[in-house]
């Protein structure tokens, strides 16, 4: 009995061990890398888990791939994968992440109107206050995709941001969530991509972000004050 669970235990250590890219033992025909980042408090994930920071170890399994994401609030997301295979190039000794800043940052606000419902109680009556959201939407949005007075709502296309490495996608939604008393509610959709040539519509690559750009900052605030 004793032997059955030291053999059971060995086998999963040798799993773990053999799995783990990070280790502090040498595999035969494993490759070390000793990786690097510009910015010493960049989180490094090896493989989806987050293992390190500024600089880390690595082990490349014998024909066996890894991969390595560096990640810093700001700067563009850095990815990699290394592979220890014949026909492929060999992985190097040492490797450093160079991130660079994300220009979305210096043109966007952290905000907490960032892709959530505010709601609004309308006291101009529906009409007119229909009309002066109408107004409001369309002077910081170019086009409305879609509008329905009876039913309260407002849908904007698209509008995207593009940077050297990165994008901000934007849209604006009103719905009418009561008629009596009359109250709209509105969001702030805003997303972000690092792949700067993401198409608008290329919902893939968008997440949502707790960022708005500046140029929209007042526009919630301005639909409180003049619809109440």
């Amino acid at each position: 009995m004793k032997k059955r669970l030291l053999i059971t235990l060995l086998f999963f250590v040798s799993i773990t061990m053999f799995s783990n890219p990070v280790i502090t033992k040498d595999i035969p025909g494993s490759k070390k890398i000793k990786l690097s980042c510009t910015e010493t408090d960049a989180d490094i994930y090896i493989n989806g888990k987050l293992l390190g920071k500024g600089a880390i170890d690595i082990k490349v399994p014998d024909k066996g791939c890894t991969l390595v994401e560096v990640k810093k609030t700001g700067y563009l997301t850095e990815k990699i994968e290394f592979c220890n295979k014949k026909e492929m190039p060999k992985p190097p000794s040492k490797y450093q992440f160079i991130l660079l800043k994300d220009e979305a940052y210096g043109v966007t606000i952290h905000s907490d109107l960032a892709n959530s419902d505010v709601a609004i109680k309308a006291t101009k009556g529906k009409d007119d206050s229909w009309k002066l959201i109408n107004q409001i939407v369309l002077s910081h949005f170019d086009v409305i995709e879609m509008s329905d007075k009876e039913t309260g709502y407002v849908r904007t296309a698209w509008v995207i941001e593009t940077f050297d490495k990165s994008a901000i996608r934007t849209r604006f939604i009103v719905k009418e969530s009561s008629s009596n008393p009359l109250i709209y509610k509105v969001k702030l959709v805003t997303e972000h991509t690092d792949q700067h040539d993401a198409g608008v519509v290329d919902d893939r690559h968008f997440k949502e972000w707790n960022r708005i750009l500046k140029k929209y900052e007042s526009l919630v605030n301005e639909i409180q004050a003049r619809v109440k």
